[in-house]
């Protein structure tokens, strides 16, 4: 597994007295980046490039704002993200990668895993939804799925998110206290926090399988939230290919407006349309 440094773009005057990135030197260095993820989605539609990056990690440890920030400026028909809910009975009874490969990508596509089929050898090993013998099958598996992607042209970036058990304690009270986002926290994830050790020992043995050669895993630290969303995303920009160039500026040719006064003439708004307030 890699850690990912600090971006050192930084000096200690874009630091507070509490180590965290100051909000407008934060602000400033995201929207770089974000413009930089413009162009890599227009190189990725261009040379037909088929990128897939995971983003595991304990609850709370801040997967969705990393997402968020990522697709906040891009086109959701290019870069797309999945995040699956509890399979059906049907699906309990498939390949269990099955459900994961119809949302791999095309050619030109990016696709974000909130959570993926590392769910086996984690959460559903840790809370029993899984059996030991459906774990290891798993562990021996992956890999050879994993090279199966990459030797057909899929690139795949692991990444996962590490936060301390004092702060995930406190992200998770910060959900209860607001209501906009209690959504966010469920029966699992309160049952989780009793089985921090459980987790930990699960993470572990299944680096020893999956953290491969071919397919490392990335290591995150997601204790300071602005740490890890610029430095995942900076990352990102180094993995994949790109032009350092935007898309292409249209040229937009003359309007063409309406050249009478019957066609200017327009029903009062009311006429037609149910007023909100």
């Amino acid at each position: 597994m890699q850690e990912l440094s600090d971006n050192r773009r930084f000096g200690p005057q874009d630091y507070n007295a509490k180590g965290k990135l100051k909000k407008k030197v934060y602000v400033r260095e995201l929207r770089r980046l974000q413009l930089e993820l413009v162009k890599l989605q227009h190189s990725v539609v261009e040379s037909g490039r088929r990128v897939v990056i995971l983003f595991e990690g304990r609850d709370a440890a801040g997967k969705g704002g990393v997402i968020k920030r990522i697709t906040d400026m891009t086109n959701p028909r290019v870069v797309r993200t999945v995040a699956l809910g509890v399979p059906s009975d049907r699906e309990k009874t498939q390949w269990y990668f099955q459900r994961y490969v119809e949302h791999l990508p095309a050619a030109g596509e990016i696709v974000l895993f909130d959570r993926s089929w590392y769910n086996r050898p984690n959460v559903e090993r840790v809370m029993g939804f899984a059996t030991e013998e459906q774990v290891q099958r798993f562990m021996h598996s992956c890999p050879e799925f994993e090279d199966m992607l990459i030797s057909e042209g899929i690139q795949l970036i692991k990444y996962w998110f590490s936060v301390s058990e004092r702060e995930q304690e406190a992200r998770l009270k910060a959900r209860v206290e607001d209501p906009a986002k209690r959504w966010k926290l469920s029966m699992m994830d309160i049952k989780a926090r009793d089985l921090w050790a459980d987790y930990s020992k699960a993470k572990d043995e299944m680096l020893k399988y999956t953290d491969t050669e071919v397919s490392p895993w990335y290591f995150v630290d997601a204790d300071v939230k602005r740490h890890a969303r610029l430095n995942c995303i900076a990352h990102i920009l180094k993995k994949v290919p790109y032009e350092d160039q935007p898309p292409p500026a249209p040229e937009l040719p003359p309007r063409k407006w309406a050249n009478d006064e019957e066609d200017r003439v327009r029903k009062p708004i009311e006429s037609y349309v149910e007023r909100l307030y």
